[in-house]
């Protein structure tokens, strides 16, 4: 059976306290103990019950998308055969509610899949981070980014397929036990991503199933099985995971509860990197093979090499876009974009 069997570097924190290297190095590290001090993970040395206990005297009451999956699920929440529409129903439901229904189903041997995917502790959990928090170390910037997001994920035994994301990541295991599977950006093809939409979760997920493995249909996956890793989580230790990174995450346990950190150091102008996705199938991709080979050696050229060396040999005053971009530029390349789609 293909396991992936290297194991993620991991270094012991103390008080709470991320070394600021971690994420310069931009590579999965695992943060043994990181939240071990939170009164939430505290709390689940108690029990399940004192836990929900403790979401509930925070939980201000506002609905919720709930993923529900039939028992035969088992947490894998996919697509059906046909992949053109999701495994599981969305309903909408109240977070208090779900709670109480894992700790019911806990005392059963297969049970229905429910899970509560990504939401924000400001908008359902309001002083809940005031003592569940820690300072992100973050390189200081002088323009503005994203704002960072932090967010609650709960349910009961659950796999999210294998995919990536364009923010860093900070997750934090706080009930139960979470493994989760990494590879490099550079591993796309061999994971053989499925349909833009409908998908999951809002980014596309590999088509394969890690248990096993379709090697007729994807024969290129023990490509990605050895340059693959692997991170287990007990509660209180956290994993941080660079963006674009692709990771399959699983909740092992009968009652899992993960809190997660996403923030971006990019320039809040440059928007989202599937623009340029959906711009290059539209432009680029049915064009004949050497108009592609030759698009993809301007693309290096200005983008994907050094950047800075494309306008470097002209006077500053000449250099436009090719200079140092700001949030005006930024608008102006929008506008244009806009007015060449329209035409």
């Amino acid at each position: 059976m293909l396991r992936v069997s290297r194991t993620t570097k991991e270094i012991h924190c103390k008080n709470g306290q991320i070394p600021p290297e971690v994420f310069a190095a931009a590579e999965p590290v695992i943060l043994r103990g990181l939240v071990h001090h939170w009164p939430l993970v505290q709390l689940g040395q108690q029990g399940s019950a004192a836990v929900v206990d403790y979401l509930c005297s925070y939980y201000n009451g506002k609905a919720t998308q709930v993923f529900y999956g039939e028992p035969a699920l088992n947490g894998r929440y996919f697509y059906d055969d046909s992949c053109s529409k999701l495994n599981y129903e969305t309903r909408l439901g109240q977070v208090d509610q779900v709670l109480q229904q894992i700790l019911q189903w806990q005392q059963q041997e297969q049970s229905p899949s429910v899970y509560i995917a990504s939401n924000l502790l400001s908008t359902h959990f309001p002083g809940l981070r005031q003592q569940n928090d820690i300072e992100l170390p973050k390189p200081v910037v002088n323009y503005e980014t994203e704002p960072d997001r932090v967010s609650i994920w709960l349910g009961n035994k659950s796999l999210a397929a294998c995919h990536y994301d364009s923010s860093e990541n900070l997750a934090c295991c706080v009930l139960g036990k979470r493994r989760f599977t990494l590879f490099p950006p550079d591993q796309v093809s061999h994971l053989y991503p499925g349909p833009l939409e409908p998908t999951p979760g809002g980014q596309v997920i590999s088509m394969v199933d890690f248990d096993q493995p379709d090697l007729e249909r994807f024969p290129d996956f023990p490509k990605a099985i050895a340059a693959g890793q692997i991170a287990e989580l007990e509660p209180g230790d956290a994993l941080y995971l660079p963006s674009m990174w692709w990771h399959q995450v699983e909740g092992l346990s009968s009652f899992n509860i993960l809190i997660n950190y996403w923030w971006s150091t990019a320039p809040r102008y440059t928007g989202s990197g599937m623009n340029l996705l959906y711009h290059a199938l539209l432009c680029l991709r049915d064009k004949p093979e050497h108009e592609r080979k030759a698009w993809q050696a301007l693309l290096n050229h200005y983008v994907f090499d050094d950047p800075k060396k494309a306008g470097a040999h002209l006077p500053e005053q000449a250099r436009g876009v090719l200079g140092d971009l700001n949030e005006m530029q930024a608008r102006q390349l929008r506008a244009m974009l806009l007015n060449r789609l329209n035409r």
